[in-house]
Order: C-alpha cells, then structure tokens, then sequence
C-alpha cells in the first residue's frame, strides 16, 4: 500500500463518517483542526478503514501525535501496515 492509496481510503473513510464529501487531501490537512474530527469521529474512521483496507490497530499503539495531520496518519497507517506484513 502506497500514500496515495492511503490518503484515498481515508478520504472515502471520512466520507462515510462524516456523512458529507471529502475528497482532495493534502498532507498538511489538520485532522481536528480543519476536519473537525472528535474522539468519536475518530474512532468511527479507524473501523471505517479496519474494514476497507484491514487496519489493524492497537488501542495501546494510539498517539494523538499521529493524529495531527493526514500526512502524520499516513505515517502511522503505513507503519502499522507495515508492522503486520512483517510479523
């Protein structure tokens, strides 16, 4: 999986959540700031993605570090992909 993949899932994920079009992601997007994301809507988006792309996550592997930005969440998605393709 490549950014791009990854920023497209996430777009069709919070789609999905926030009930409203989002497309054309730019990695500086704030995912709080300028997408008004919540703990809950948050939360909705990573299952939304566990079931699109098979995003496995660990609630204890959760910083809101990773959360800042699309690119930051990229970041994060491809490590986690990455972590489990080598397990």
């Amino acid at each position: 999986m490549d950014r791009q993949n990854v920023v497209t899932a996430l777009e069709d994920a919070l789609t999905e959540v926030l009930e409203r079009p989002v497309t054309g992601l730019t990695g500086d997007v704030k995912l709080f700031d300028d997408l008004h994301l919540d703990s809950t809507t948050m939360l909705e988006m990573l299952m939304a993605l566990e079931d699109s792309i098979g995003l496995v996550v660990d609630p204890e592997d959760l910083d809101v570090d990773d959360f800042l930005s699309v690119e930051t969440f990229t970041d994060f998605v491809l490590a986690a992909t990455f972590e489990e393709m080598t397990a």
